[in-house]
């Protein structure tokens, strides 16, 4: 499955250039009329010698009304020759330049006051904007204006009013730098930033849905990690029922894919029943931890259910022979939002038979008339208990009849046309569900989820590096854990590793985005960030050191190349990154948390992870925005998690196997099954040999004869809990 296919009248035209990138939203365009350019020099140096301004239009592949407005506009060969008279076209992937996405969002958003995609803006040959919008129709209809008529109109004031329009284009590129390069008053980081970010959360919340706010409605996993973290911290029992009714009603929504797992973008209505149904990496891995976290809170099955569901989809759907795992699925299949996941009772009662169709159908909302278009989205509006008392049916008969039906539903499912699918690699979104797999592995000890993370971390930083290393040196061989069915996570620690030690490497800077063998593009702040965060929680899950070497390296690298002195606030673009109208910097949480934010989580944790108490570089980016967390704290969620770290209690927990590798399984068991918000872990075979004892703490320590826990807070050691038996009465308390 791969990127949607173009009708054969469109593929009978002429390729443009959009053919020779590995982007499958650019190359979806590759054989419009339209003469597009990719961004880069070539377009740009044309438009500065013609003279003529750029329609930049970006998108992606999984979106639906960037779809629509490519077959109405950018498929018709009156509106493409405009186009192609009066302009220079450029299109651009969101998800592989989201630097560009970044500026030019600004620049929509100050001028219409909204944003979204497809987005579409005009610029002077020097790249300044003057005018801009998102979806439009070819022709002006419902109040809308049509894009010809746009085009026309743009023509008119660059040959007319082009002074107007240069002097409104500086005007509107100063308002972006400081749209997109905020700066904060400071303030005093204390626990009261997060009282007021709980009682902010619960003002807003859908008492009666879940979520916050009204349709569309967005899942916020940033804002439910918070609202668990407030509940532990000052037992506000609204926090954690505010969690528990939100994961409820999204579960049991048709925003969840019932056969498949994992989740869809958004919900177009308040309830949570009809999503925009594309699937994105990054939603699915941001919100496994949430699911994760209400289950060790709650211990409620259903919740360790949902994040083993949605795990298991990204292996079987999301991830590539390679071991990266891919961006997107689209909304679309066959040319119909949606057709791929909809059912009728006819189509249920095919695959079922009768008698199983009516249980499925009671339960699931599957209906004559639908609930959707003619069509029903499969959700569960009622609990399964009051079901099966309809139905008059044994619960544990009707559970057991449901997954049957379910099993043999996907499998009938798996015979359609399925939903395109975006298989660029993304270092940040990779970065993501590196953490959601290694939580995954953690909480619910299943190895295959380990793997995974195992498999990825390698991916990214084999595949997705330039290539700088030292003269004469070779990164170390290849070696392939083998891991046996039922074996436990932290069985399979310290195995070889593909990934070079940093020794052999001389600073080599991540990549962006890999497709089709090609890694390319400077790799943004959130790339950085997110990677080293899942590389943290990899170190946290199978202990092998090297995770935390190159989590150590790449946070060098983005302290020499991201950092400005001058704020505390990082860019989102290194120093050496493509000159554009902003640098901008990433603060505020969006669909995914704010790039700044997750570096000052993963410093926080790094530092303890280390025992580098001296090491306060996390603490300062928190201070950097301690303003937007205090005055705007619904933007900056991840940064108030990082901060919940940072105040602690936060146990630093070091496990000495002491040879009985086994009890300290049990003990990593136990304590995986609490939820502690922050903690820093580290485990240890403890073989008395140089190298063992990497931790500061541990230093000047004898090794261990049996099994041995140090629990330490802020670089004090409690006396160790020596033997099974005292360490699982210490860890339970930790």
């Amino acid at each position: 499955m791969s990127s949607p296919t173009h009708p054969s009248n469109e593929l009978s035209r002429p390729a443009n250039r959009l053919l020779a990138e590995t982007s499958p939203y650019l190359r979806q365009h590759s054989h419009n009329p339209v003469d597009w350019y990719p961004w880069g020099e070539e377009a740009l140096a044309r438009a500065k010698t013609e003279g003529k301004p750029i329609f930049l239009s970006i998108g992606y592949s999984a979106c639906h009304w960037c779809h629509v407005m490519e077959h109405e506009s950018f498929e018709d060969p009156s509106i493409a020759a405009l186009m192609n008279e009066h302009f220079i076209n450029i299109k651009v992937d969101r998800e592989e330049r989201p630097d560009l996405d970044q500026i030019y969002m600004a620049a929509v958003q100050l001028i219409t006051r909204r944003g979204g995609w497809p987005m579409s803006v005009f610029l002077t040959p020097d790249g300044k904007p003057f005018y801009g919008g998102t979806y439009w129709p070819p022709t002006s209809r419902m109040g809308m204006r049509g894009f010809r008529e746009i085009l026309l109109l743009m023509h008119d004031f660059w040959v007319n009013r082009r002074p107007e329009v240069v002097e409104s284009s500086e005007s509107l590129v100063g308002a972006i730098g400081r749209f997109t390069s905020p700066t904060f008053d400071q303030t005093e980081l204390d626990e009261g930033m997060l009282r007021r970010a709980e009682q902010e959360l619960l003002s807003s919340l859908d008492r009666v849905h879940g979520g916050f706010g009204g349709a569309p409605k967005f899942p916020h996993p940033m804002d439910l990690r918070v609202l668990l973290r407030t509940w532990k911290r000052f037992g506000n029992p609204a926090a954690l029922e505010a969690v528990v009714l939100t994961l409820e009603k999204m579960a049991a929504g048709g925003i969840y894919d019932h056969l498949g797992g994992g989740f869809h973008r958004y919900s177009t209505d308040a309830h949570w029943l009809v999503p925009h149904f594309e699937k994105m990496l990054y939603d699915n891995a941001l919100l496994v931890p949430v699911y994760l976290e209400a289950y060790q809170a709650t211990g409620r099955e259903d919740f360790q259910r949902i994040a083993r569901e949605t795990l298991d989809y990204v292996l079987r759907e999301m991830t590539s022979p390679e071991g990266g795992f891919y961006s997107t699925q689209d909304a679309d299949s066959e040319g119909v939002e949606g057709k791929f996941f909809v059912w009728t009772p006819e189509e249920i009662a095919e695959v079922l038979g009768v008698g199983e169709a009516k249980v499925f159908c009671a339960a699931y909302d599957v209906t004559p008339g639908g609930n959707w278009e003619g069509h029903s989205i499969l959700n569960r509006p009622k609990p399964l208990n009051e079901v099966a008392k309809q139905l008059r049916m044994p619960l544990e008969e009707m559970a057991a009849t449901l997954e049957w039906a379910k099993q043999k539903l996907l499998e009938r499912r798996a015979t359609r046309i399925a939903p395109g699918r975006d298989e660029k690699v993304l270092a940040a979104w990779n970065g993501m569900m590196i953490t959601a797999m290694a939580r995954g592995a953690q909480v619910l000890r299943e190895p295959k989820y380990l793997q995974a993370a195992q498999n990825a971390a390698e991916f990214v930083l084999e595949k997705m590096r330039r290539e700088t290393r030292d003269e004469g040196r070779e990164p170390e061989g290849r070696g392939e854990p083998d891991v046996a069915s039922g074996q436990s996570p932290s069985a399979i620690r310290h195995q070889p590793s593909a990934v070079p030690h940093p020794s052999t490497l001389n600073s080599q800077p991540l990549l962006h985005s890999y497709k089709d063998g090609t890694a390319k593009l400077n790799a943004y702040l959130d790339d950085y960030a997110c990677l080293i965060d899942g590389l943290i929680d990899l170190y946290q899950t199978d202990f092998d050191p090297r995770w935390l070497d190159q989590a150590q390296s790449l946070v060098r690298h983005v302290r020499q190349h991201f950092a400005d002195p001058e704020t505390g606030i990082f860019f989102y673009t290194s120093d050496d990154h493509e000159a554009l109208i902003s640098r901008t910097k990433e603060v505020q949480d969006n669909a995914t948390p704010a790039a700044h934010s997750v570096l000052a989580s993963a410093l926080l944790r790094l530092s303890t992870l280390t025992g580098r108490t001296d090491d306060t570089s996390g603490w300062d980016a928190l201070v950097a925005v301690s303003g937007l967390m205090s005055d705007h704290s619904r933007g900056a969620s991840q940064a108030l998690i990082a901060l919940d770290y940072a105040l602690g209690p936060t146990p630093e927990l070091l496990l000495l196997e002491g040879g009985q590798p086994e009890k300290a399984d049990q003990l990593l068991a136990t304590f995986h099954r609490r939820f502690v918000p922050g903690f820093a872990l580290s485990r240890y075979e403890n073989s008395g040999e140089d190298g063992q004892f990497r931790h500061l703490l541990l230093e000047g320590y004898p090794p261990a004869e049996v099994v041995t826990l140090y629990i330490c807070h802020q670089g004090a050691c409690q006396a160790p809990a020596v033997g099974y038996e005292t360490a699982n009465m210490a860890i339970r308390m930790a």
